[in-house]
């Protein structure tokens, strides 16, 4: 919300447009719509899409997930070079920014980085390490430059397709099993030994997983 307000030099341009998402307790770092939304922008034919995550940890990271070319932007001298450390992170990141390298450290870190990236699995893009003072424009044009690469890159070994695919298959994924539980929730809710059933369960009768076994197992049988 506060990037949204500092960027009022963009509110008159029709060319951009900035839109806020509350993740409404979702994990993962992106609100539930964020893909919707872009698949409307998509439509009405932005071409370029940038989405900012609440910040990531090491679960949360949909980001990877949704956008074609995902780059982390860490600041020397904030501890965000020991976050980038975290399990997940450094794999996901196919562009690495050091923002704010106008301060002490930056260097340090963009070289922490650096090593830290030769240990990471790869195949066979290796991602570049840029340093960036955003309100001087310093490094912005290298910046770009490499997202483009990065573009060119996953469009000439066929890979923009694939995580494409992939994203569509984890959508479906995630619907089906939205729409399972809200079934679920809904049924058990109506449902008469529901209490009993929970009540079960604390005197040490049975086992949570008995009974979840036991209501899907019955579920099953009313769609047959």
């Amino acid at each position: 919300m506060g990037d949204r307000v500092r960027m009022g030099e963009f509110a008159f341009d029709r060319e951009v447009f900035v839109r806020s998402l509350a993740t409404r307790g979702t994990s993962g770092g992106l609100s539930r719509m964020t893909k919707e939304v872009c698949d409307l922008l998509d439509i009405f034919g932005k071409e370029v899409i940038l989405i900012e995550t609440v910040g990531v940890g090491q679960s949360e990271l949909e980001i990877a997930r949704t956008a074609d070319t995902t780059f982390v932007v860490l600041v020397p001298e904030s501890g965000d070079s020991i976050q980038a450390l975290k399990a997940g992170l450094m794999e996901i990141g196919d562009i690495f920014c050091i923002n704010k390298s106008d301060r002490n450290g930056a260097d340090v870190t963009a070289q922490a980085i650096r090593e830290i990236l030769r240990l990471v699995e790869r195949r066979n893009w290796n991602p570049p390490v840029v340093k960036t003072v955003a309100t001087e424009g310093e490094g912005l044009e290298r910046l770009l430059g490499e997202i483009e690469n990065h573009r060119r890159y996953l469009t000439e070994n066929g890979l923009l397709e694939v995580r494409r695919r992939e994203r569509v298959k984890a959508e479906i994924e995630r619907m089906v099993e939205e729409g399972l539980k809200n079934r679920f929730l809904n049924e058990a809710g109506r449902s008469d030994n529901w209490e009993q059933l929970v009540e079960s369960i604390l005197k040490g009768e049975t086992t949570p997983q008995k009974v979840a076994d036991r209501i899907i197992e019955k579920i099953l049988k009313k769609r047959r």
